[in-house]
């Protein structure tokens, strides 16, 4: 497995002392995972599209408290059957979806980037955390299951806290777990919006962790494609830059 690359220097006092991170498909390939899980319910993923699309549809009401958690898996796998012409009730949606959660949790696994990367900031002195759109015991659950139980100096899940990402009240709740401004904080994730954008909106300096090398390539915050990459991010240019709010209204 490749290494974290070692920069010659640490960021400098006074400057960036923590990171927070994403969870799902930052450091956990959430993806591989619920694809696993998919392919375990219906012996394929070639429907992986519709079940995406239909997840981010119905995730999305959940985050804006729309349905509880458990609620949503039952409705999104109704209608993620109904899109194919088949209609379930609420009982078979609730027990073809524990199946599938059940395959999925068994193949929780992390990027390979993540283990070295985490070792790497603590070695330098920085501050961890997590920020996550997720329900709370849920979440905790993943982590835990992924051997970071006790990686974090703050977990801020947004199942905990009433308020999820971008909302700029989960990044100040993470900042002020952590005992540190905004500008002091960096926050890395998959998602340019929500996590990139939306930190640096909160003032903290947003990181774009763009493994797919989508477009746009930065969406005026760094942007990296994978964890190996943030050491050099972290010491280098980032360290010299300020947080960048004015740069993605």
């Amino acid at each position: 497995m490749t290494s974290a690359p070692k920069p010659s220097r640490t960021p400098a006092p006074g400057q960036l002392k923590a990171v927070c991170l994403d969870v799902d498909d930052t450091l956990l390939d959430s993806q591989r995972a619920a694809r696993q899980g998919l392919r375990e319910l219906l012996g394929t993923d070639r429907a992986w599209p519709v079940w995406e699309r239909t997840t981010d549809d119905y995730y999305a009401r959940y985050v804006n408290h729309e349905l509880d958690f458990d609620v949503m898996c039952v409705e999104r796998t109704k209608a993620f059957f109904a899109a194919f012409g088949e209609q379930i009730d609420d009982a078979e949606a609730a027990r073809r979806e524990s199946l599938r959660m059940a395959a999925m949790q068994r193949s929780w696994g992390l990027f390979a980037d993540a283990r070295p990367c985490l070792d790497w900031m603590r070695d330098s002195g920085l501050r961890l955390a997590v920020i996550t759109n997720a329900p709370s015991a849920y979440q905790r659950k993943k982590i835990a299951a992924v051997g970071l139980a006790d990686t974090f100096d703050a977990l801020v899940i947004s199942g905990e806290v009433g308020v999820a990402k971008p909302d700029p009240r989960i990044f100040h709740t993470a900042c002020d777990a952590l005992g540190l401004r905004p500008d002091e904080v960096a926050h890395v994730g998959d998602r340019l919006d929500t996590d990139a954008q939306g930190a640096a909106r909160a003032g903290l300096h947003g990181i774009w962790l763009n493994r797919d090398q989508r477009a746009p390539t930065h969406g005026g915050v760094p942007a990296i494609t994978s964890l190996h990459e943030l050491p050099e991010l972290l010491v280098g240019d980032l360290a010299a830059l300020p947080a960048l709010p004015e740069l993605v209204r």
